[in-house]
């Protein structure tokens, strides 16, 4: 890694520093200071300030603490300081040190960076019929300026730009919130602290929201989808002139700099567009994102009733293991010493000596059923008790069953299969080169070593008119195929039926007198 990189990322860790240091809350306390004086427009505090306008949440620290403070966080990076020489009257008062400090670069990034972390740990998903209403709205607003530009022959790019800046901030908005619905709509069902009335009261408030959007959505969603149609046809020209109006204020350059800017944020706002119409209008295979939100909050409603099922198991008696941890872990916590622990812990989980179930060996069965399993040997557990929960199955064995005929039966069918096979071997490896039109009738075992040969050969073939020689995959023949006219034909009658095709030139040979 390049040694300026290896610095930057240095310089980016310590701005977090503070987050998990020692005192966090002595330093999030200064900065948070520091953040509310940039937004009144003050570009630096005093130690004194700092003092005077900090929440410290209780007793404020001491003076040299802050100082202490403010300099360990102008050395991480996220303050700047500069001697302060405003305040200066005597000698002694130059030669002391005291410095104002503002925030840096750094520092603003990383408190921007917390703000949006917490308001992401506090924004609570909602689905947004009003933001629909207002695409809806600034949809028909775009559609109609441009029926008047289509009349007097000119738009209005301004008007236009601000309807499409509109249009994608609440676009974002509703995507945002509608993605961390469709995330977090698990998270939000949990009622397993909830009493009867609240469960049932938050059923009544979910069922509702739910069903009041997604009428709205089917509703509003087929106007959109039209009116994106309709615009479709003429936005391109929209969006070049708007981008045209953005690239006005990029920094000066020539004008082929300008036309490449302007080609540049053409296509962002396509991108922008495109993602509009995935919202509300199928694209290829894929169905659009609003039905999916919708099946999503339909979803819902089953998974509440999941939730308010579960609730009332737990309330009717049943056992559940979640539940049971939670009231052995209370237990636990209540006992008064280690022994009474332990105690507890022998008797919830059966830590019990079992040696009186003589599974072992007689030497093993020696050991006392008291002693201890830290101190007594290994016990050999037989696998079938793993398997079958028995060592041995229960009454008499079964009989010993006398297979000596099914293995004879075996035997003579496979001889007789071998030999319809060597039979169909020497049938076919006669060494002669033979037409596929003269091999005559085949019998199924001739057929289908015939067949399997045919396949290997016609697998080397890259055109119909080359001639294949090769040897079988199982190393016992070889085999020559060399096609005939384009017009011949051979027929091969088998039990199955006629094979048929163009006729060849077929030579097998065992693989021993091959020359």
């Amino acid at each position: 890694m390049p040694r300026r990189t290896e610095a930057a990322v240095a310089a980016s860790v310590d701005l977090f520093r503070h987050v998990t240091a020692d005192k966090t809350a002595l330093y999030r306390a200064i900065m948070e200071t520091f953040a509310a004086a940039k937004r009144q427009y003050r570009l630096q505090l005093r130690p004194d300030e700092v003092l005077a306008e900090a929440d410290w949440g209780g007793a404020p620290p001491a003076q040299e603490e802050i100082a202490a403070a403010l300099a360990q966080l102008a050395a991480w990076g996220n303050l700047e300081s500069q001697p302060d020489m405003a305040r200066v009257s005597t000698l002694s008062d130059y030669y002391r040190a005291r410095f104002l400090y503002r925030l840096s670069r750094g520092g603003e990034a990383v408190e921007a960076s917390l703000e949006v972390f917490e308001h992401s740990l506090r924004h609570r998903a909602e689905l947004q019929t009003v933001a629909l209403e207002d695409i809806d709205s600034r949809l028909q607003a775009l559609q109609r300026l441009l029926g008047e530009a289509a009349s007097s022959g000119r738009l209005d790019a301004a008007k236009a730009h601000q309807l499409l800046r509109d249009l994608v901030r609440v676009f974002e908005d509703l995507t945002g919130n509608a993605q961390a619905f469709m995330a977090g709509v698990a998270r939000s069902l949990e009622l397993r602290q909830a009493d009867a009335t609240a469960i049932v009261a938050y059923k009544h408030r979910l069922i509702d929201y739910l069903e009041r959007f997604m009428g709205d959505l089917i509703r509003r969603s087929d106007a959109i989808a039209r009116t994106l149609n309709a615009l479709s046809l003429s936005i391109d020209e929209v969006l070049y002139q708007v981008a045209g109006r953005e690239a006005r204020d990029a920094a000066p350059g020539d004008a082929g700099e300008q036309a490449d800017e302007t080609l540049r944020r053409q296509d962002v706002w396509r991108e922008r567009w495109k993602g509009l119409r995935g919202w509300f209008l199928a694209s290829g295979n894929e169905p659009p994102q609003a039905d999916l939100l919708r099946a999503r909050a339909r979803a819902a409603i089953p998974q509440l009733l999941g939730a308010i099922a579960t609730v009332n198991e737990r309330r009717s008696g049943r056992s559940d293991r979640s539940a049971d941890f939670r009231v052995l872990a209370q237990w636990f916590a209540a006992c008064g010493s280690d022994e009474d622990a332990h105690r507890l812990a022998r008797a919830a989980f059966a830590l019990q000596p079992a040696r009186h179930f003589s599974l072992g060996t007689p030497e093993e069965e020696d050991v006392p059923a008291s002693a201890s399993w830290l101190e007594a040997p290994p016990l050999a557990i037989n696998p079938r008790l793993r398997e079958y929960g028995e060592a041995a199955p229960r009454g008499r064995l079964a009989n010993v069953r006398d297979r000596s005929r099914e293995r004879a039966a075996m035997a003579q069918q496979l001889a007789e299969e071998s030999r319809q096979v060597e039979a169909a071997r020497r049938r076919l490896a006669t060494g002669r080169p033979t037409r596929l039109s003269e091999l005559g009738e085949l019998d199924q075992h001739a057929f289908g070593l015939f067949l399997g040969l045919l396949g290997e050969a016609l697998a080397e073939q890259s055109s119909p008119e080359q001639a294949v020689e090769r040897q079988t995959g199982d190393g016992l023949l070889y085999l020559r195929l060399e096609p005939l006219a384009a017009d011949s034909r051979a027929e091969i009658r088998t039990p199955s039926g006629v094979f048929s095709g163009r006729d060849h030139l077929l030579t097998i040979r065992p693989a021993q007198v091959w020359s």
